[in-house]
């Protein structure tokens, strides 16, 4: 309304000049405040857009190191619906998730596991793909678990998934069913070298006679699905249950570090990463799994004098000989238990040293049953003395 309003007839030029200016700046100022306010609303939705995706890659990560747990922190940071359908779509996106981890889950007996696994079977389009085409894509997806029943569910979800898609192409899903299996079976046969009886054609065709509701199934389709396997056999995705790269996306803090051996005391450099409240440490950052994991439950951390420089250890209070629960890979590739009674880490300046101390104590965690295990233990040990 101050724009809209006329200029009243008798201010002077330089007055009515000054009365322009004045509504310049004023327009000025207005656009300025708006412009200021697109980039804070804007700079509001990037900061939420990066806690939410934070968030999101830590749920991953604990999917991968606990498939339920990893699901549910995701529904309670409100990341993920609570429902069959939305649970079944991340996971049939798969983006940073082990699929070892994705199969263990999908494989659950409970029955929401199973409406899960059925959602995510649905996602699968096979329509006018032969059997070993929707296989390859089904087998792709995730990994299969190493328990019958759990392969079970599994296999009897996708045949009844394909004959859907493929109504008239067997009389039943049990022919899908009983089919799907040979494929696997073959693939087998044909492809591990340990396997010296190679099978035939003919004895694929007739071991699998009778399977279609007590007919037989075409020949033409049997050597097809024959054919394929041969020529190519299933991509079959890793056996990633070990591989801890996922579980390392935004570490709380990372670095190089010297560390004193356990039985030989001598000190060497490791790369550490500090996440889910476990400290790892690797030989190189390319490796891709750790040489050693140190479990923060229950630890303290103190700074400590010694010949290196900025000097602070891990330790069990009240229990000085006790050995931390940690776990580390031998030269020969075995995990053996730890054998440290504490860890003593150095860091390269004593600005590091400071850092790595309260982002470590920030990740340490209170279990009160070990408070309660640890009285119990003193006061057995007290009555045995007396």
């Amino acid at each position: 309304s101050f724009y809209l309003r006329p200029v009243p007839d008798d201010l002077t030029p330089e007055e009515k000049q000054e009365l322009e200016n004045i509504r310049r700046r004023k327009q000025e100022l207005q656009e300025d405040i708006q412009v200021t306010q697109k980039k804070d609303t804007a700079l509001l939705v990037w900061v939420k857009n990066m806690q939410r995706n934070k968030q999101v890659a830590m749920g991953r990560k604990k999917f991968n190191m606990d498939p339920k747990k990893g699901i549910q922190f995701l529904i309670d940071n409100d990341l993920l619906k609570n429902t069959s359908d939305n649970i079944a779509q991340f996971l049939y996106k798969g983006e940073g998730l082990n699929k070892t981890a994705i199969g263990d889950y999908l494989g659950e007996r409970d029955d929401f596991n199973i409406q899960v696994l059925h959602a995510f079977v649905e996602l699968h389009e096979f329509t006018d793909l032969n059997l070993v085409q929707a296989l390859r894509q089904f087998l792709w997806s995730f990994r299969l678990p190493g328990e019958a029943q759990k392969i079970d569910r599994m296999m009897e979800a996708f045949a009844q998934r394909y004959c859907q898609c493929n109504p008239g192409v067997f009389q039943s899903t049990d022919t899908c069913y009983i089919l799907s299996f040979a494929i696997i079976m073959l693939n087998t046969s044909l492809h591990n070298p340990n396997v010296k009886d190679k099978p035939t054609v003919e004895r694929f065709i007739s071991m699998n006679r009778g399977i279609n509701d007590g007919g037989d199934l075409p020949e033409d389709l049997l050597r097809n699905l024959y054919d394929s396997i041969k020529n190519e056999p299933f991509k079959i995705p890793e056996d990633d249950g070990n591989d801890l790269t996922h579980t390392f996306f935004n570490p709380d803090r990372e670095g190089w570090l010297l560390k004193l051996g356990g039985r030989v005391k001598t000190w060497k450099r490791r790369w550490f990463i500090l996440t889910d409240n476990c400290l790892y440490y690797f030989e190189y950052t390319t490796d891709k799994e750790p040489r050693g994991i140190i479990p923060l439950e229950n630890l303290n951390i103190r700074e400590v004098e010694d010949k290196k420089p900025n000097c602070f250890e891990l330790y069990i209070p009240d229990n000085k000989d006790q050995v931390i629960k940690a776990c580390k890979t031998e030269a020969d590739g075995r995990v053996v238990e730890g054998n440290h009674t504490f860890y003593r880490i150095s860091a390269p300046t004593e600005e590091e040293k400071d850092e790595w101390m309260n982002s470590i104590q920030a990740a340490i965690s209170r279990d009160p049953f070990y408070e309660m295990l640890a009285a119990r233990k003193k006061k057995v040990s007290s009555l045995k003395r007396h």
